[in-house]
């Protein structure tokens, strides 16, 4: 019980962790890197690409501009890549017996942002029993294509989840020109939201937009260099804490024998 009254998530962006509440425009400012596109390099880069792409045409042909479902649909399905990669990685540490060199912790971490925006939704809409059978379908479908994935090429998977965070932020910036061009009402964010995200109480459906398409740009990033750094073979993402750390000390101990002379 203390361990369920405990459990409060927590966002993925540092900006929404401030002891502050965020602003509207704050929100406006921040960095997504627009536009941003990951060219595909190797064949296993454009399969992923050309995979995301076809992926899309259920959504556009069926939703269209019906914005609320399709942010539904979406965040069921972004939300399964991070936690395939995170069980599939906590079992490959059980059978190593090693260390997972950070990388459950945060696949864990971006699934439930995932849901959390699928949480954020559903209090804005009620989806049909049609609607819900079809992203149930959908679901179960992409789950089990994306592990076999996983297991069989990791670095296609996240290079593959990369292409699909870049269109998430496409579609929420489409979500936005609606709504800006008044085809949507701006109606006040549920307070899932507001709590979620730390945002002023007066936040509004533009402000949960802009920042779950904030989001979506981070997980875009993450995993591109997710894929690039199993190409290069440095999965080890604690070496670079390390290493970090390591200058941090290096420059300390600079700063220290300066103010001593």
């Amino acid at each position: 019980m203390r361990e369920v009254q405990s459990t409060h998530p927590m966002p993925i962006r540092d900006e929404f962790l401030s002891v502050e509440k965020i602003t509207s425009e704050q929100l406006e400012k921040l960095d997504i890197g627009q536009g941003s596109h990951r060219q595909p390099l190797t064949l296993s880069d454009t399969i992923a690409y050309r995979m995301v792409k076809m992926l899309r045409v259920l959504p556009d042909t069926y939703f269209g501009r019906d914005h609320y479902m399709r942010a539904v649909m979406l965040e069921t399905i972004a939300a399964v890549p991070g936690m395939v990669g995170g069980m599939l990685r906590h079992m490959q540490s059980l059978r190593n017996m090693s260390e997972d060199k950070g990388w459950i912790i945060h696949l864990l971490h971006e699934a439930e942002n995932e849901r959390m925006h699928l949480m954020t939704w559903m209090k804005c809409l009620q989806p049909t029993l049609w609607n819900r059978l079809l992203v149930l379908g959908a679901q179960g479908v992409f789950f089990n294509a994306y592990f076999w994935l996983y297991v069989f090429s990791p670095k296609t998977a996240h290079r593959m989840c990369g292409y699909l965070e870049e269109e998430a932020v496409i579609s929420y910036t489409h979500f936005l020109e609606d709504l800006d061009a008044g085809l949507i009402s701006n109606g006040p964010a549920p307070p899932l939201a507001i709590e979620y995200y730390n945002l002023h109480p007066h936040a509004t459906i533009r402000d949960v937009i802009l920042a779950i398409r904030a989001d979506e740009a981070l997980h875009r990033d993450a995993n591109h260099h997710f894929s690039d750094r199993i190409a290069a073979g440095r999965e080890d993402l604690t070496a670079d804490i390390r290493a970090r750390l390591h200058q941090d000390e290096i420059a300390k101990t600079k700063h220290v024998s300066q103010l001593s002379h």
